[in-house]
C-alpha cells in the first residue's frame, strides 16, 4: 500500500528558525552601529568601525533576516496552496545551506573591508556567484512546485512571490556585473553615472521587489489565513500585483536628485514613484479589509496585531517614499536621517512585523501545533517592538528635518548660518532615542527566540499529508 504524500516541511523548518536568529544578529549589529554614533569611542578596531559594521547591518537584516523569512514562507504557501510537495527537495535543501553561507561569508568579508561599495551590493564577485546559483536552484524548486500543481488557479500570492524571484535574478545579473582582478577584488564593468543609475536601479527595486512585493505574498496568505476570512478583493489582488510589478522598477532614479543624472531621467523617477501610491496603497487596503467581519480578533490574538500593524506602516512608508520623490521635498530631505527612519519604517514597521506574525503562525504548525508556547509573549512582543518602531522613525523624522533646515539655512551676507559639525551635534539626542528605539526592537527579537525555543522545546518534527483539491473543498 503507498503512504500518502506529505509536505515538506523540513527546509521551511530550518529557514523559519533561521529567520529568528539572523533576526537577532543583524538588529544587535544595528542596534551597535546606532551606538557608535552616539559615543564615537566605541569605533575601536578597523574592523568594528561604522563604516565596516553598516554594510553588515543592512545586508545581515535585507538577506539573511528577510530572505530566510522569504524562503520559509514561500516554499510554505507554494505547497499549500498547490497541494503539493516541493519540487526537487534535494535542490530545497541545497537552497537552505547555500543561503546560510553566503550569509556566513559576508559576515567574514564585510568587517573585513571587502567590498563593492555598492549599496545592498557589497558582496565580492565570488559570493556573487554563489548567491546566484543558490537562486536559480530556489527558482527551479519554486516554479518546478507551481509546475506540477494539483490545481488549475495560482493562487496571487505565488504571483507576488514568482515576481520577487525573477526581478531579484535579474537586478542582481544586471548590477553584479564586474571585472575580478584578485579573488578578494572587483572593479564595476559600468562607469560613472550608468554604474550610479545601474544602482538605483538595483536598490530601489531591492526595496521594490525583495522587500516588498516577496512579502506582499506573505500578506496575501497569512493574513487571510490568520483572520480565518477569504481576502477582502480578489479582483483588487490582482490589480494590485500588475500595477505594482510595472511600476516599481521606473522609480530607482529618485535616489539621483541633484545630480550628474539627466534631469529627465530624475523626472522620470520621480513620476513613477508617485504613481506607485496608487497599487501601493490599494494592496494595503485590500490587506487590512480582509478583517471585515472580523475585526473583533484584532483584541485578542497578537499575531492579527502584528499582520495589521505591519500593513499600517507599508501604507505610511508608501505614502512618504512617494512624497520625498518630489524634487522639492527631497532637497530637503535629501542626506538626512529623514531618509533614514523612512527606510525603518518600511524595514521595522513593514518587512519586519510581517516576518514576525507569518513565523509566529508557521513555527507550531512545523511541530504538528496550532499555537506558540505562550500569547501573552507574542503580545508582549507586539507592544515592545512597536514603541520600538516608533521611537525609531520619530526620532530620525524630526533630527531629519532639522538637519535639511541647518544645512541650508543662510545669513544676511550670504553665508552659512551653522558649519557642518553644529547639525551633528544637534541630532545627538535623537541618535540616543533612536538607539533606544533599537534596543526595544532587539528585546522583543529576544522574546520572540524564547518562545520559538519553548515552543519546539522537546516537540518531534511533523509533516502534514497533501490535501487534495477535491478533500480542501469538500
Amino acid at each position: 500500500m503507498q503512504s500518502q504524500a506529505t509536505y515538506n516541511y523540513k527546509v521551511v523548518r530550518q529557514f523559519a528558525v533561521m529567520t529568528v536568529v539572523w533576526g537577532i544578529v543583524g538588529m544587535l549589529v544595528g542596534v551597535i552601529v546606532a551606538a557608535q554614533l552616539v559615543w564615537p569611542e566605541l569605533n575601536f578596531a578597523e574592523w568594528f568601525h561604522f563604516g565596516r559594521l553598516r554594510p553588515l547591518h543592512t545586508n545581515a537584516v535585507i538577506f539573511a533576516f528577510g530572505g530566510c523569512a522569504l524562503f520559509a514562507t514561500s516554499y510554505y504557501v507554494v505547497q499549500r496552496t498547490n497541494h503539493t510537495t516541493l519540487f526537487a527537495p534535494k535542490l530545497a535543501s541545497f537552497t537552505f545551506w547555500g543561503w546560510q553561507l553566503v550569509i556566513l561569508l559576508a559576515a567574514i568579508t564585510l568587517p573585513l573591508g571587502y567590498t563593492t561599495a555598492k549599496e545592498y551590493a557589497e558582496l565580492e564577485w565570488p559570493i556573487d556567484i554563489l548567491i546566484t546559483i543558490v537562486w536559480v536552484s530556489y527558482a527551479i524548486v519554486f516554479f518546478g512546485t507551481i509546475a506540477k500543481r494539483k490545481t488549475s488557479h495560482i493562487y496571487v500570492a505565488n504571483w507576488f512571490y514568482g515576481a520577487f524571484i525573477i526581478a531579484v535574478a535579474l537586478l542582481h545579473l544586471v548590477n553584479s556585473a564586474e571585472v575580478p582582478v584578485s579573488l578578494t577584488k572587483s572593479y564595476s564593468a559600468y562607469a560613472g553615472v550608468q554604474d550610479a543609475m545601474i544602482q538605483w536601479w538595483y536598490g530601489h527595486n531591492a526595496v521594490g521587489f525583495f522587500l516588498t512585493a516577496g512579502f506582499l505574498g506573505m500578506m496575501y496568505y497569512f493574513v487571510p489565513k490568520q483572520a480565518d476570512r477569504p481576502v477582502y478583493s480578489y479582483r483588487l489582488s490582482v490589480v494590485h500585483f500588475w500595477a505594482l510589478i510595472f511600476t516599481y522598477m521606473w522609480a530607482g532614479p529618485h535616489h539621483l536628485h541633484y545630480t550628474a543624472l539627466p534631469d529627465w531621467t530624475q523626472s522620470v523617477g520621480m513620476i513613477f514613484s508617485l504613481i506607485l501610491l496608487a497599487p501601493s496603497w490599494g494592496g494595503m487596503i485590500n490587506g487590512i479589509m480582509t478583517l471585515s467581519g472580523a475585526w473583533h480578533k484584532l483584541r485578542t490574538d497578537p499575531i492579527l496585531k502584528f499582520l495589521i500593524t505591519s500593513l499600517s506602516f507599508y501604507g505610511m512608508s508608501t505614502f512618504e517614499g512617494p512624497m520625498m520623490s518630489v524634487k522639492t521635498v527631497n532637497a530637503l530631505s535629501h542626506y538626512t536621517d529623514w531618509t533614514v527612519g523612512h527606510v525603518h519604517s518600511g524595514a521595522l514597521g513593514w518587512v519586519a512585523m510581517v516576518s514576525i506574525g507569518s513565523i509566529y503562525y508557521l513555527i507550531p504548525r512545523m511541530y504538528g501545533k496550532t499555537e506558540m508556547y505562550s500569547t501573552k509573549l507574542i503580545t508582549t512582543h507586539f507592544w515592545i517592538a512597536t514603541i520600538g518602531v516608533v521611537l525609531y522613525i520619530a526620532s530620525m523624522w524630526i533630527a531629519g528635518v532639522m538637519q535639511g533646515l541647518m544645512w541650508r539655512a543662510t545669513n544676511a551676507d550670504g553665508t552659512l548660518t551653522y558649519s557642518f559639525v553644529e547639525s551633528v551635534k544637534a541630532s545627538y539626542p535623537f541618535w540616543t532615542i533612536r538607539l533606544v528605539g533599537g534596543v526595544l526592537f532587539l528585546g522583543g527579537m529576544l522574546l520572540m527566540f524564547y518562545n520559538v525555543v519553548k515552543t519546539i522545546a522537546g516537540q518531534k518534527a511533523y509533516s502534514a499529508p497533501v490535501v487534495t483539491p477535491q478533500a480542501a473543498h469538500a
